[in-house]
């Protein structure tokens, strides 16, 4: 096959792997859920539509799903247990399962109870309603899935004692047993950071937390723009009365120039002398002449100080007038010399991704060499009010040593008061502001791509916020909200202007979500725009050769990868080393292995966060299965060529490739025991584009 074929959305494999088209007709049926094959669907319509049913034994001859047609009304799903669900016909959303009763689940205060620890009195709620019985809860606990808990020989002590379900490692008559000389390493030095502490949780939700610096902040940018406004309202009236006088008069007055240069003296460049008026900053036709005569100039000011020119224009943007040769501006806020400074040039950046980008794939992805790890889009306001979901977003793992935090809101105040909390109360090393978010939920309230539109709200949120950072600042933005107004180029330059310390962008527009392939052309338009500011790229990188071609042919300080590592995390490796991995199936399961330890490190092992860390497995495998080994291809995978049906060398191969839902629940109860009988899984993020 002629390996320069050009990228028709289909992956090129060797024909041995290939299965026949006719053979695949033959056994053809829709891919669906677990719930679809498993239990009966009910509607309110009077004649109920058959429900398509997929081969057993066959899932590898499955061919993609075709749009299904959306009904009027909701539909229960039953369960295996008979228990229903309701789910709205048409959409994506997901059915949710009941927690179970308090008064099944046993007390925290003796989950760890050592050997010959007396439990009575640990609960110091007088009414409690949780299980303080522990023999009737072993009578009545699951039994364990295996006989060596990762926790326990890792850290010497398992956190969730008699609820752990690999407990039978640990547990002995009525305690725990713990490695005094393994759980001393770690007793006061915990692998994982950024933890709210419960002091903090509690002045959040009384709203007692000081906020003063946010506020001061927050008021001072507020009155610095609106001067600007003010000013420029002024001008412009001005000008409208100069002309109607010159009119009147019916005169021409010669006027001086506000910019005027001499000989071999760029316009707006290098000057010595500045007069201070009305809070702009103006050079005259003397103080230029007289300090290029002299040869003095701007060039002879102490090193790292910003040039004339950027300083006119951030004055005319702020209001701000100099107190000698600082702003005001520079003392209440770190300036660029005093914030601490990364180097971002030729750095693998792995992409907060929702659901996805979690803890334990973090470290699967720093276990391969990504270089900068940041965490899930948090949002802002829920984090000012000490939700533990969110604040569980931006828990950092030891193995990162460069890891960002990002956040994602509408309003510049609420923007402000979470950039001091953080601050504050959390080890990392940048943040990142969110405005490329797609989803309706987050548009629709202003924030993610809807600040590509608020230009003035973006302005003042980047300015609050590097005034309460003592830390880098980054923005990660699409090219637009439509992809025929693209605006990124004019959002860049603007925040050249604001001391952020990097910026990426995504190559596409919010209206296109994944649909097209990434614009690179316009990406290094972009990065040409941002000179000398870092710019890094974003979109569509799968390979080290798409990676090698991208930093070659454009001006972009880095790429960032997020799709490109959930399909293989090994690509951080590939990058590294500069070649491609044919990575077997028996070392791809190592890492689902791996992957399964940190998430019980991460969400526990006992029994609901058994089922956590199963959900976001089968969520990640909703993107692995993409991947197509090396050995099976005659040309490079891009992200965006779907295979036709194929086998792998070996079964386990085949399985990991099946878009089959029941096949990704099977590769899960190989690692985690069997599902529950009333488990339900549909991948929550569904769609057209692959």
């Amino acid at each position: 096959m002629n390996k320069n074929k050009q990228n028709d959305g289909v992956a090129h494999l060797k024909h041995e792997f290939i299965i026949p088209v006719e053979t695949n007709h033959e056994k053809q049926a829709p891919v669906e859920t677990n719930h679809e094959k498993q239990t009966p669907v009910e509607t309110n319509h009077e004649k109920q539509a058959p429900v398509p049913t997929s081969v057993e034994g066959d899932s590898s001859t499955v061919e993609p799903p075709t749009k299904k047609q959306k009904l009027e009304d909701s539909v229960t799903v039953v369960s295996r247990l008979g228990a229903k669900y309701s789910v709205s016909s048409g959409s994506t959303k997901r059915p949710r399962l009941v927690k179970a009763p308090k008064s099944s689940k046993l007390c925290r205060s003796v989950w760890c109870l050592r050997v010959g620890e007396d439990g009575d009195g640990k609960c110091t709620f007088p009414k409690c309603d949780f299980l303080h019985d522990i023999p009737g809860f072993m009578q009545s606990k699951p039994e364990d899935i295996g006989p060596k808990c990762h926790i326990y020989q890792t850290y010497g002590m398992c956190h969730h004692g008699f609820t752990c379900r690999f407990g039978v490692d640990h547990i002995e008559g009525l305690g725990n047993i713990v490695n005094e000389d393994l759980w001393a390493k770690f007793k006061n030095n915990p692998p994982v950071s950024n933890i709210l502490k419960k002091e903090v949780q509690h002045r959040l939700r009384r709203r007692k937390y000081d906020f003063t610096k946010a506020v001061q902040i927050h008021r001072k940018v507020q009155s610095d723009m609106a001067k600007v406004v003010a000013s420029d309202q002024n001008r412009t009236v001005e000008g409208v009365q100069e002309k109607q006088n010159k009119s009147l008069d019916g005169k021409q007055e010669r006027t001086l120039p506000e910019e005027k240069s001499c000989d071999g003296i760029e316009k707006n460049g290098d000057c010595g002398k500045n007069n201070v008026e009305n809070g702009s900053q103006i050079c005259t036709e003397n103080s230029v002449c007289k300090d290029h005569e002299n040869g003095s100039g701007r060039d002879d000011v102490e090193e790292g100080s910003r040039t004339c020119e950027i300083d006119n224009e951030k004055l005319q943007h702020t209001g701000s007038s100099f107190l000698g040769p600082t702003s005001e501006e520079d003392i209440i806020k770190p300036t660029a010399r005093e914030r601490k400074k990364l180097e971002w040039r030729g750095k693998t950046y792995l992409a907060p991704l929702t659901t996805l980008g979690n803890l334990p794939f973090r470290r699967i992805c720093k276990s391969y060499g990504a270089d900068i790890t940041c965490g899930e889009m948090a949002l802002a306001s829920c984090l000012l009010q000490g939700s533990p979901s969110e604040w569980a977003l931006v828990k950092r793992h030891s193995s990162e040593d460069c890891f960002g935090i990002q956040v994602c809101g509408s309003s510049a105040e609420t923007m402000i008061k979470c950039a001091q909390l953080l601050n504050e109360n959390t080890e990392v090393d940048f943040v990142d502001i969110n405005m490329g978010c797609p989803i309706d939920l987050i548009y629709k309230k202003g924030g993610g791509s809807a600040l590509m539109r608020r230009h003035g709200c973006v302005e003042h949120m980047v300015r609050g916020m590097t005034g309460v950072l003592d830390k880098p600042l980054t923005l990660k933005m699409r090219t637009a909200v439509y992809h025929d107004a693209r605006v990124a180029h004019t959002l860049i330059k603007k925040a050249k202007l604001w001391d952020v310390s990097m910026i990426t962008l995504h190559g596409r527009s919010r209206e296109q979500r994944y649909l097209k392939l990434a614009d690179w052309n316009y990406i290094n338009e972009c990065a040409a725009v941002a000179d000398p500011l870092p710019l890094f790229g974003n979109g569509d990188i799968l390979s080290f050769e798409d990676y090698n071609y991208h930093m070659e042919h454009t001006k972009v300080s880095g790429i960032m990868i997020g799709r490109g590592a959930l399909i293989k995390p090994w690509i951080f490796k590939e990058i590294k080393e500069q070649r491609h991995w044919d990575i077997s199936s028996s070392e791809r399961f190592d890492m689902l292995k791996e992957y399964v330890n940190c998430g019980l490190e991460h969400w526990g092992s006992d029994s609901e966060a058994i089922e956590k860390t199963r959900r976001f497995l089968l969520e990640w495998l909703s993107f692995l299965h993409r991947y197509i080994p090396v050995g099976l291809l005659e040309q490079t995978q891009k992200i965006n060529q779907r295979p036709p049906t194929y086998h792998g060398r070996d079964d386990l191969e085949t399985m990991m490739a099946s878009r089959s839902v029941n096949d990704w629940i099977k590769i899960s109860e190989m690692l985690l025991g069997p599902t529950p009988s009333d488990f339900l899984f549909m991948p929550k993020h569904k769609a057209n584009a692959y």
